[in-house]
């Protein structure tokens, strides 16, 4: 009865009383307002268990980094930690079912940019005046480093590229590399484009952006960075070039690879210039819709993996807190058996 009493006068003290740490020996004489209610009311054996049994009141409500954590706080975390674990596997199942519907599309368009890579050939090391690299990232996060390693190898291109009488400019595809490269490169963006995975992908979209970007920038090479899709834990980041219509004519005459081109009969009223231009923008649409889905299977693909690492260390923390979870329970049952067999021993002994 009298620890009933107590625990109600208690709690009713605890709003106007701040949680602290318990000291190592309390002085009965103290001006504290817990000895002033306990004092005058219980011998002083029971008074050192009733003290003893509010500071861990106070102790478990108290805020958090006081003395120890409560069991009511623990809970608050796991039940946080579930939610997060919950989401996280969904998040990788909705990757894993993208990643299903893009990655066909992605392996039937590789088909597309092949033969102009055997007829044009691929020089990324070319060296011409006027370049522009396009940076394809995600419009979303959650997705591993593909975003930051395009941005790292666009970042290459352009020291490689940059001269005193060279310019170099850059276009950006996606929220993310945007965000970084308007940060030290705001002045060499030439065109962003952003919300392209918003709706399905297909080659009338990507051939639209491929239309928009020939016709806002001026360039002899054309560099497309992204990632080429392997498996679902490796992609490769990627450069491809597309040449102008004029480079690819002066290479021509040079020889090489291009000086295949002249082996070539042309039908038709068509000039050979106008050939080579269709052939270019043909060619660039082509390898853009290529790199966008193999961009966006890498997405996917990385999404998934850290999706997968997310939810193995939610349910890591969850084993770890619901270990903390039942030590603080057990710490207190066993504190509460002890308050109990004292109390009734100091009763005892003081009849």
């Amino acid at each position: 009865m009298a620890m009933a009493v107590f625990r109600r006068e208690g709690r009713r003290l605890l709003p106007s009383i701040a949680a602290r740490p318990i000291a190592a020996t309390p002085s009965p004489l103290s001006s504290d307002p817990l000895d002033l209610f306990l004092l005058p009311s219980y011998p002083r054996i029971i008074y050192w268990k009733m003290r003893l049994n509010l500071d861990l009141i106070c102790r478990e409500e108290g805020p958090l980094g006081v003395r120890s954590i409560s069991t009511q706080v623990v809970r608050n975390r796991m039940k946080s930690v579930k939610n997060i674990q919950k989401i996280t596997k969904a998040m990788k199942m909705v990757a894993a079912s993208k990643l299903r519907a893009v990655q066909g599309r992605a392996e039937n368009s590789r088909g597309l940019w092949q033969p102009f890579t055997a007829l044009l050939g691929d020089n990324p090391s070319i060296d011409v005046k006027k370049s522009v690299v396009v940076t394809l990232s995600s419009d979303k996060g959650l997705c591993g480093g593909i975003n930051s390693t395009v941005v790292k190898v666009s970042r290459a291109l352009y020291k490689l590229n940059a001269g005193p009488e060279k310019d170099v400019k850059f276009v950006i595809v996606g929220e993310k590399a945007k965000a970084i490269m308007f940060r030290d490169s705001k002045n060499d963006i030439s065109l962003t484009v952003t919300e392209l995975n918003k709706n399905p992908l297909n080659y009338a979209q990507v051939s639209v952006l491929a239309d928009d970007i020939l016709k806002n920038v001026e360039f002899d090479a054309l560099r497309i960075v992204y990632n080429k899709f392997h498996s679902v834990v490796a992609f490769l980041p990627t450069v491809a070039t597309v040449l102008s219509p004029e480079i690819i004519e002066k290479e021509s005459e040079v020889g090489g690879k291009l000086g295949e081109l002249d082996s070539y009969e042309i039908e038709g009223g068509e000039t050979k210039g106008e050939i080579l231009q269709n052939l270019a923008e043909f060619q660039f649409s082509c390898v853009m819709f290529n790199a966008v889905l193999e961009n966006a299977c890498s997405e996917m693909g990385a999404r998934m993996s850290a999706m997968d690492s997310s939810s193995r260390n939610a349910g890591e923390m969850l084993d770890r807190l619901t270990l903390t979870y039942n030590r603080t329970r057990q710490a207190s049952i066993t504190t509460e058996l002890i308050e109990i067999i004292s109390g009734a021993s100091a009763l005892e002994a003081a009849k």
